[in-house]
Formats: structure tokens, sequence, C-alpha cells
């Protein structure tokens, strides 16, 4: 399992990035909370157009988000994140949904996957799993968000399939990221969510109270492998977001009043 996730600032703006997405010719970032402006939690981050924050202050949060990370604001593409499986083929005239308002985001999404250059990809998180995906080769990229049902239905497989039916990737030649997201260290989950999972019994740890935690990591870091994705090429941040709440927004940790850190994933062109 490889852990190549770094945390930086550029411009007072803090995230994380994968090095060998970077090294490879992609821009990766997961944005931090800090130093941002938002009426849900004051001095916060929120880059999410879609929590009931002031949508003003949002844009200026994206913007130095952008800034920061060398990418161009009006051109973040989106997509209404709805736990399900669908993935989305980003062309030209889907460049910039959802960049300035939430009524332009791609609808009923939860990956995005394009092969167009200086595209950056943003989906948003708070204790969900960002699933990134690159192929050095064919330059094609792709962005998925995995909460536990998006997980259940297969997401990073169905991910990878697309990527590899559209773009016509080898699976063997990606590289694959797990991004900050809560951990198997504190995400309690009950039969309803096991259940759904038949096939990852050893992700889930049982409890004495008739409960498990549940290792999301592990889950979407075994369906890439079941997809192709060799093991020496997935990446895993190790980072879980309800230990780290004074870096990243965390939805259990808040209890629901928080914003959502961004993850941005965009080939350089």
């Amino acid at each position: 399992m490889q852990k190549d996730f770094k945390v930086t600032s550029q411009n007072n703006v803090w995230f994380g990035y994968f090095t060998r997405f970077e090294q490879a010719g992609f821009t990766t970032a997961c944005s931090a909370r800090l130093h941002g402006e938002s009426d849900i939690v004051p001095g916060t981050l929120n880059l999410a157009l879609h929590v009931g924050d002031n949508p003003e202050k949002v844009l200026r949060n994206r913007q130095k988000f952008a800034e920061a990370i060398g990418v161009k604001a009006e051109r973040f593409t989106t997509c209404a994140q709805v736990h399900g499986s669908k993935v989305q083929v980003v062309s030209e005239c889907l460049i910039g949904s959802g960049a300035l308002s939430f009524a332009g985001t791609v609808p009923e999404t939860d990956a995005l996957i394009t092969n167009l250059a200086d595209v950056p990809l943003l989906l948003f998180y708070a204790d969900c799993v960002p699933v990134l995906l690159a192929d050095p080769e064919t330059g094609a990229i792709g962005l998925a968000h995995a909460g536990w049902r998006g997980t259940a239905a297969q997401i990073a497989k169905k991910t990878v399939s697309a990527m590899t039916e559209v773009f016509s990737v080898r699976p063997e030649n990606l590289l694959a990221a797990i991004g900050p997201s809560i951990g198997g260290c504190c995400y309690e989950v009950d039969d309803v969510v096991r259940n759904e999972m038949p096939d990852y019994e050893s992700c889930f740890m049982a409890k004495c109270d008739g409960k498990y935690w549940l290792d999301l990591w592990q889950v979407n870091r075994q369906q890439l492998m079941e997809a192709g994705v060799a093991p020496s090429r997935i990446s895993v941040a190790g980072v879980c977001t309800n230990h780290n709440p004074e870096l990243f927004c965390s939805y259990r940790y808040e209890n629901g009043r928080t914003g959502r850190m961004g993850v941005c994933l965009c080939r350089k062109g």
C-alpha cells in the first residue's frame, strides 16, 4: 500500500496532494478547512454550494483554492452527488459545469471522467472517500465520491470500467489514490451497511455492542484491484477526517453542521 500523500500551503491555502500523480503530470489537491469564509462554520474554506452556505463566500473560497493549486476556477467541473454510482464523461460542453452556480452542475452523478487537459474535476467530501484515477499513457482521469452507498454499489470499480470503455485505458497502467476520509478507526456502522457488502467481510471489525467498524479505504482498495489496478499503484492518504477535524471537514465529528472540502484532479496542459 503506497502512502505518498503530502500536505502543503500556497498563499495561506492548505491542501494535500499525491506526489506520484504530480510527477506523472496531474494536479491533485484535497483542500483543508483553514483560512476561508463561511456562514456555516466561520473562517472555514467551504467549497460546496449545496450545503446552505453563502454562495458569494463559497465562490471566493473556490477562487482562492484555484489560485493556490494552479487551475482556473471558472473551469471547475462538478456534479450533484447523490451517493449513487453514475459515471459521467466530461466533454467540452460540460467544462465549467457547476463552477459558478449549483444550478449548472452535472445532475445526479458521483463520478466524473475525462481525457481533456486543463479540466479540473472537483467533487466534495466531509468523511466520504475520494477515489482518484489517472492514466499516464492516455491522459485520462477519473474522480469518484464513495460514501458507503456508493462503495456498496462499487463506484470505484465502475469508474475504472468506464475509463476502460470510453478512453481505452488499461487498468494496470492507472495510478489510483484514496484521499482523506473517515477511517476504519472511527466509522461505526450497523448490520444494514454490513449486509450491503457481503463480499468485504474482512473490512468489518465487530464491536461489543453489535455494531462494526468499517474500513472504507480497504473496501475501495480491494475494488480497484478487482478492476485490474495494480496494488503497487494504489496510494492511500491514511488520514482520517474524524481524527483531524482541525484540518479537514468531518460530517460525523461536527454532527452534520460543516462545510465540504473539495478534491480536485486535473491533467496539466
